[in-house]
């Protein structure tokens, strides 16, 4: 007879745990809360144009495979990609650097402020390299079940030895003195939710995989991803139930999850994986005493460090901006007063921001000669700053149309917007249950990652396991895949598929 295990939300870590699950002999069921799957790689299709709402840039093109090879089938027959070069333009004040994979480039764009700080770019691709080669060995691919498998020599050598204690921006500035050019190796940590002036300098790993791996694009774009990880997991014999909020974990008197409570009726499983956030599973699914959530009581999580939240427009424009690549960003003329605002609860004064523009390569995201433009604003998440009304949402709107209109040179950009939707930190909040409307979930701090993330195996419930951004080994794309995998193996070690 065949284990039958529920999870709890669609997103890519149910997905992929799905999949992998599926794969070995269980019996799968997703239950979302939402008409599709994606989580917060979801989309939106609207007077003909289609917008993806979450995610965008993708790195590490073989981590988006591996739910396939492993499941073995031809990724390629689900989904393609094309790699991207220049895959950004950085606009600073009035330059514009194009920031490129080619090493050729890369030199010449940081000989031309100094060649000191050429050579200070490339002590830092080699100290950040070793570094990212221990954290994937020792760490990301790694979960963590009890004290030991952290708490021992070789473990706590290898965590020293990735000296994380200064900040991304201050590891930086060890190799590169230029102001810009710091900026440009360090505003990355944004993908992931957190300041690059507080966030550990581990995390300078990111704009390395950008410039050693590259950056890629998908036909169709992101949500295309999420619809392949369907596509596989239901070719596997897997089921979703859609428009289907979990309202409960069940847990038996001997604490084993026993199945999930979905519009009152009770569905019976060997086992539950809970892609839901974090924070929200732990304060509103699980009816248990608080004993049995170990440190994760509701006061501890509503104490969490958050990460920041972001303002999203997404608008269908009735002409091509032929200047605008795939992937924009345009930093504040002062990036480090416009962090501390996010940081401490303020609309940014200048914000910096991102624009992506899928119809200059995929003429399926809007009509002919049409735009799909999506721009994100990192803003603070609800903790910080609670005002999203409809009168302070409406003027920052205009506030940042207007202001992408004149510093990018869109010309007249609020006159051909022809249709538009926005997302605001409560939208993260009722569309995602995302606790405080934040983005990317838990913040990666140094004391919210690694071993001291919750792991992806509940310590005092059996049978009950947890993937997802907030979740080990973090926020972005290949890292919830990567968790999704972990996930499955920690289910596995404990429930054979046919016992």
């Amino acid at each position: 007879m065949k284990k039958n295990i529920a999870i709890v939300g669609a997103g890519v870590g149910g997905l992929t745990t799905a999949i992998y699950l599926q794969h070995a002999g269980y019996q799968v069921t997703i239950f979302e809360k939402n008409s599709r799957v994606g989580g917060k790689m979801d989309r939106i299709e609207k007077d003909g144009f289609k917008f993806d709402t979450g995610p965008t840039i993708v790195m590490m093109p073989k981590v988006y495979d591996q739910p396939f090879k492993d499941t073995e089938v031809d990724p390629r027959d689900y989904f393609t990609m094309q790699r991207v070069n220049p895959f950004m333009d950085i606009k600073t004040g009035n330059k514009t650097i194009p920031l490129s994979t080619d090493l050729v480039d890369l030199t010449n764009e940081f000989e031309n402020v100094d060649e000191s700080e050429m050579l200070g770019f490339l002590k830092y691709l080699t100290d950040i390299y070793e570094k990212y080669l221990n954290a994937k060995d020792n760490f990301i691919y790694k979960s963590f079940r009890s004290p030991k498998d952290f708490f021992n020599p070789k473990t706590l050598w290898q965590a020293y030895k990735l000296k994380t204690f200064s900040s991304s921006y201050g590891a930086i500035q060890k190799y590169i003195s230029n102001t810009n050019l710091q900026y440009l190796l360090s505003f990355q940590t944004l993908y992931i939710g957190i300041s690059p002036f507080n966030g550990p300098s581990i995390y300078n790993i990111i704009p390395m995989i950008e410039l050693l791996y590259g950056v890629w694009f998908i036909k169709g774009g992101m949500s295309a991803y999420a619809d392949a990880l369907l596509k596989r997991y239901l070719e596997l014999g897997g089921q979703v139930k859609y428009d289907s909020p979990v309202s409960q974990i069940v847990i038996n008197a001997n604490r084993e999850a026993t199945g999930v409570l979905v519009d009152g009726a009770k569905y019976n499983f060997d086992g539950v994986v809970a892609n839901a956030d974090f924070p929200y599973v732990m304060n509103n699914l699980l009816d248990v005493p608080e004993k049995y959530k170990t440190k994760y009581t509701k006061t501890k999580v509503d104490q969490m460090d958050y990460s920041m939240s972001c303002f999203m427009l997404y608008l269908g424009v009735d002409k091509k901006y032929d200047r605008l690549r795939l992937h924009t960003i345009k930093m504040a003329k002062d990036f480090s007063k416009n962090v501390e605002e996010i940081d401490n609860g303020k609309l940014p004064s200048d914000p910096s921001y991102y624009i992506y523009n899928p119809s200059c390569l995929d003429d399926s995201f809007a009509p002919k000669g049409q735009s799909s433009l999506y721009i994100l604003v990192p803003v603070s998440n609800l903790q910080k700053y609670d005002k999203w009304d409809d009168y302070n949402s409406d003027n920052f709107e205009e506030f940042i149309i207007k202001k992408v209109q004149n510093e990018l040179g869109l010309d007249n950009l609020g006159s051909h917007i022809v249709t538009k939707c926005r997302f605001t930190p409560r939208t993260f909040a009722s569309r995602y249950n995302s606790k405080f409307g934040t983005a990317f979930g838990l913040k990666p701090t140094l004391m919210q990652s690694n071993y001291f993330r919750p792991h992806n195996k509940a310590a005092r419930i059996k049978n009950l396991y947890f993937t997802g951004a907030s979740t080990h080994p973090g926020a972005g794309v290949p890292i919830v895949v990567t968790s999704g995998y972990l996930t499955a193996n920690e289910l596995k070690k404990d429930l054979k598929p046919n016992e």
